[in-house]
Order: C-alpha cells, then structure tokens, then sequence
C-alpha cells in the first residue's frame, strides 16, 4: 500500500473506532498568517515568512494540527468527508494531514503538532546539531528541504547537501552551502549516511522517494501522526 492509503484507513479506523461515523464531527482548516504560525522569529529567512509556503491549521473537539503546503486555502467539512476525500494535489493532502495530526494529537496519539514560534527555530537547530552528533557521530546529511537554521548550523558542523523545491533558493548558497536543484535528492540520498527530511515531503507526495535504506529523521510538524502511523523517525522537540 502507499503512504497516503496507510494513513487513510488508519484515520478511518481511529473514526469509526470512537464512532465518530454516527455524528457530524465538524472540521474547520484554515491558513495562518506567518505570525500565527511563526510569532516573530528574529530571523526574517524563514519559507514561512517569505511567502512561498503557508501553514494550515485543522482543529478538532479543541486538539490543533499543522501541515505546511505551497497550495493553502480553507476547508470545512466533517470527518467522514475527510476520510474520503481524494488527495490528487497539496491543498487536498494538507487538509488530510492537518485533520490527522489533529485526531490523533485529541486521542493522545501524536505531540508537538503544532509549530514553535519565536526564538525557538533557532533552539531547534542547536538541539538537532546535538541529536546527530550523539547518535551518528560525524555523518554525511543530505537535507530535504530548505530551513535556513538548520544549514547555517549542520553546515559549520558536518558535511552537508541540501536540496529544495522553490525556484528561489535553487543555485544559490545559503551559509555557503550551495541549494541544489530537487533532481539531485537521489545523489544526495546515496552519498549521505543520514538523510533529514521535512515532514512537507508528505504534502507535496515526494516523500515515497525519500524512504530508503539510509538512516532517515524526518522534521516537523507535518509529519507528527504519520510519524507515529508509520514508524518514522522524528525530529520536532520545539513543537507544541
């Protein structure tokens, strides 16, 4: 089965388990301004703040969960529509997402599925320096995805690749660490011995390409149930 019809028929049985099928569960996305979703980081860098991604937020009986997509908008509607929906694009799949980091945030399945704000990105970064150093010693990362701390911060530390989807940030270095084309993730993901991958990877449906042999932490809010769904690694100690 692929990732998406896993994580379907999880939803659907955590629904109908809590007999969620027989009431009209109301859920209500929406996309956050950046301070909603950010507050106001010192650094302005941020994908989130630039504008090219937004957060959307699904809350569920009081329990919050995030999902970060390039194709955001609003969505209403109940459970079982959710269950069913087809997920042929990134807003389809962020409400998926966000509906299920919110379920399973309510049954005490998933944490930190809601983004830290402030000065705490930076925080993250530091702690993921230290998470790789004490798990993997010295390794060779290829990074998924763009998050300026991280590769200001893995960059001085270990030997780093980065790959990313925006037009914007490809050919460029960011800490001097050249942002390479999303072509060359497959290399990258050979020549590692660690791959850290944005949880975004599930939004945008790359993420089946990204699940190898290689040791692999994802990061992020995105990917807060489906990590605990599917036995993923992560890596999210900021989260709320």
């Amino acid at each position: 089965m692929q990732f998406f019809d896993l994580l379907r028929v999880a939803l659907d049985t955590m629904v109908k388990s809590n007999s969620w099928q027989d009431r009209v569960i109301d859920v209500r996305v929406r996309t956050l301004s950046p301070e909603e979703a950010l507050g106001n980081p010192e650094h302005q860098d941020y994908p989130l703040v630039k504008g090219r991604e937004r957060m959307m937020e699904a809350e569920l009986l009081g329990s919050r969960g995030q999902a970060f997509t390039d194709m955001y908008g609003n969505f209403s509607g109940t459970l079982g529509e959710v269950c069913s929906m087809g997920l042929e694009n990134n807003f389809r799949r962020a409400v998926f997402l966000s509906t299920l980091n919110a379920v399973c945030r309510h049954l005490g399945l998933a944490t930190r599925t809601v983004h830290c704000r402030d000065d705490q990105p930076p925080l993250c970064a530091r702690e993921l320096v230290k998470f790789v150093r004490d798990r993997h010693g010295s390794p060779r990362i290829a990074l998924v995805g763009l998050q300026p701390r991280m590769v200001q911060l893995l960059g001085q530390e270990f030997a780093l690749r980065v790959t990313d989807l925006d037009p914007e940030n490809v050919g460029t270095k960011r800490f001097g660490v050249p942002i390479q084309r999303p072509e060359e993730t497959a290399e990258n993901i050979r020549w590692c011995e660690l791959a850290l991958v944005t949880g975004t990877t599930l939004t945008n449906d790359t993420v089946r390409e990204l699940v190898t042999m290689k040791p692999t932490i994802f990061y992020g809010v995105t990917v807060a149930a489906a990590a605990h769904i599917l036995e993923l690694k992560r890596f999210c100690p900021y989260g709320s």
